[in-house]
């Protein structure tokens, strides 16, 4: 019975069913509308309200258009900080990913035993707040005070500097990468296991070996969640603050106030009382994120249809 046939009461009860179903649906996205409204919208607005004025010592407040983004785009510190960020992407992201893809793959494979235990101990840095983590990393790196530089004086060489001016980005990423491998071994690894394992079977019985199984089909079909761990990655790396802001007391003279966009933007806000400027960088820093984040999608989608 089509849609024009069916009795005015069947209709009538049809209606007042979808209306219910919408009147759920709304009133359970509501408290997140609701937040995401007041939390992420408004300040957003008012953040790119403020980037558009100035404030001086003569004059007050004046509306000065896009002058505060001529100004970061000529800024040394804030094309440093994000050159300096791009490196992080570039060299830190890469492995700590493909950290978490062994591992994801490595569990997937089921020819490890304690395999909770194990998932549990990569899981475990992310479950410890970054301020604690770069706590006792910063300990641990401590050219006077750190293990590795007590082992290096037991043996009779000098103590190694992490925190050193060519090394402390290094020192970073390494911090980064502990806490952050088990967090996407679990996005990638429950995609592994929604893959149909007739899959595998079909391949084994072809005579493809386990590294070509994972090469050939478990890879390619978790794309997705590499592609959502990479966005992510992406906007963490531009967006990082909490590790190089805490070092920055043990490490002065390798860590400014500008060496991330955030800690400079920050800064200006915080400490120097220029929101205005402020808002501004933070708006540029979120054009950067969108901007790499969009290259990041299209490349991956490029390849997937060649592919």
């Amino acid at each position: 019975m089509t849609q024009q046939t069916r009795p005015p009461l069947q209709r009538k009860t049809a209606n007042v069913a979808k209306r219910r179903q919408y009147a759920a649906a709304y009133t359970l996205s509501m408290p997140f509308m609701v937040v995401f409204i007041l939390m992420i919208a408004v300040p957003l607005i008012y953040a790119g309200y403020l980037s558009f004025f100035k404030k001086q010592l003569i004059g007050g407040v004046s509306f000065v258009g896009l002058d505060n983004y001529g100004r970061a785009l000529t800024d040394p510190s804030f094309l440093g900080g994000v050159g300096r960020m791009a490196l992080f992407l570039v060299v830190q992201v890469p492995v700590m990913l493909g950290l978490s893809l062994l591992f994801a793959l490595v569990l997937d494979s089921g020819m490890l035993r304690l395999q909770r235990f194990i998932r549990l101990g990569v899981f475990l840095p992310y479950a410890i707040p970054s301020v604690i983590a770069t706590l006792m990393w910063g300990y641990l790196y401590g050219k006077d005070f750190g293990p590795f530089a007590q082992l290096a004086k037991a043996l009779g060489l000098p103590a190694p500097d992490f925190l050193a001016g060519g090394n402390v980005l290094f020192s970073i990423m390494n911090i980064v990468t502990w806490g952050f491998v088990g967090y996407n071994m679990i996005v990638m690894y429950a995609a592994l296991r929604s893959i149909p394992a007739e899959l595998y079977e079909a391949a084994r019985v072809d005579g493809a070996s386990e590294w070509r199984v994972a090469w050939s089909i478990k890879i390619p079909a978790i794309r997705g969640a590499l592609l959502l761990t990479t966005i992510f990655s992406v906007i963490g790396s531009f967006q990082l603050f909490n590790e190089p802001n805490l070092l920055r007391v043990i490490a002065p003279a390798a860590i400014g106030q500008d060496y991330t966009p955030n800690m400079y933007a920050y800064q200006l806000s915080f400490v120097n009382q220029d929101s205005n400027y402020a808002a501004a960088i933070a708006f540029l820093l979120g054009i950067v994120i969108m901007a790499v984040s969009y290259v990041v999608q299209l490349t991956a989608n490029r390849k997937e249809k060649e592919s």
